[in-house]
């Protein structure tokens, strides 16, 4: 398949193949016709009046001269310029034949990218014939629709991931109110418990919404705001609003909390910390426990969060930062989206930090953030 695009970039090279053939070529004529006539010019002159013997006959030794000078130009345009247009041919029929041998990785390439946009990402170039620098575009360019696979995979799964927690909240509104409207004789108390349904699910929805709107506002964007934050008292904010549900559970908390400088915006960084500490409460064990320790250094200050809870596979951890990811029993709780980890992996991207997990023996979850200093 010739694709338009690849015929005229043939065209264009097979013409300044031709092109610059043709100039050599014409100078090569232009060269050899001013040795010839230097040559016919260097001949000695004969004196006025002198002959020579052609074929028995007496002829004008002057008038032979021209004669020869005239016949060897003659024949030079003439061998020369069937010489330049049979090499000019020959440049542009191998020119023409050559740019279709190299410009073939270039038809695949432009063909695969082209069945893309109309059937799916699973195809891929593969191997080329050539070893050049198309080789190489043809795996760069499959390496690119692997990555924008992967992330229109993971664009479907979180849109339904979404939809499937949307969708919960939704339909215990309804059917609350369903029942209740279908019920003639719902009293006073019935009505009131509907609406603490509802309302307890409509909170549900509300802080989903927020957190996809957060993780979406964080994800791959920079800072707007840079300024020295210390992590003592992010923590110490963000524990006020995580304290009386650990109370309530029993929960025993440790701070080794120490200053620790860290350099970015004080809302999301309050936000990593909230996050780590309403995940480590939320999806505890009842009377567990949990710890906070935080540690400068001069380039990175280091903030970690462990705590209590279900078993935690290994080889399931990195998959606890996608959205809409839990693991263990424990982290199947009805509180919370799923999207904690997402938003604090965000977040610490966006300060340029790390961010990395590991399970406790015995059951529970330890994540350590670190984040630069300036």
């Amino acid at each position: 398949m010739n694709l338009p695009g690849t015929r005229s970039l043939r065209a264009r090279i097979t013409l300044l193949a031709t092109v610059l053939v043709a100039a050599v070529s014409l100078l090569l004529l232009w060269l050899a016709w001013t040795l010839v006539r230097d040559s016919l010019d260097a001949v000695p002159q004969m004196p006025p009046g002198s002959t020579v013997v052609v074929d028995g006959a007496q002829v004008d030794a002057s008038t032979l001269a021209d004669h020869l000078r005239v016949h060897a130009r003659n024949r030079m345009l003439l061998f020369g310029s069937i010489a330049f247009l049979l090499v000019v041919a020959a440049a542009a029929i191998l020119a023409w034949t050559f740019t279709s041998r190299v410009l073939l990785p270039l038809r695949e390439i432009t063909g695969a990218a082209r069945r893309l946009s109309i059937e799916s990402l699973g195809e891929r170039i593969g191997e080329v014939r050539s070893r050049d620098e198309l080789a190489e575009l043809a795996g760069t360019f499959d390496d690119m629709l692997d990555r924008l696979q992967s992330a229109f995979d993971a664009q479907r799964h979180f849109v339904a991931n979404a939809s499937h927690e949307l969708r919960t909240p939704l339909a215990v509104i309804r059917t609350e109110l369903d029942v209740t409207l279908a019920d003639d004789d719902a009293d006073e108390a019935e009505l009131r418990r509907m609406g603490g349904v509802v309302r307890d699910a409509t909170e549900r929805a509300g802080q989903l919404v927020n957190s996809l709107l957060l993780l979406a506002r964080t994800d791959g964007a920079g800072l707007g705001v840079r300024e020295p934050v210390d992590l003592a008292a992010v923590i110490d904010r963000a524990w006020r609003a995580a304290r009386a549900e650990a109370q309530q559970r029993g929960i025993r908390a440790t701070f080794a909390v120490v200053p620790a400088p860290a350099f970015g915006d004080p809302a999301l960084l309050e936000r990593i910390a909230g996050n780590l500490l309403e995940n480590a409460v939320r999806h505890n064990v009842e009377g567990g426990w949990l710890e906070v320790v935080t540690q400068p250094g001069p380039q990175w200050s280091m903030l970690r969060v462990r705590s209590s809870g279900g078993l935690v596979d290994p080889a399931t951890v990195a998959e606890l930062f996608e959205p809409f990811r839990r693991a263990g029993v424990a982290r199947t709780a009805r509180s919370g989206a799923g999207l904690g980890l997402s938003i604090v992996r965000a977040a610490v991207a966006a300060h340029g930090g790390s961010v990395a997990a590991e399970p406790i023996v015995g059951g529970g979850l330890g994540v350590t953030v670190h984040l630069p200093v300036r």
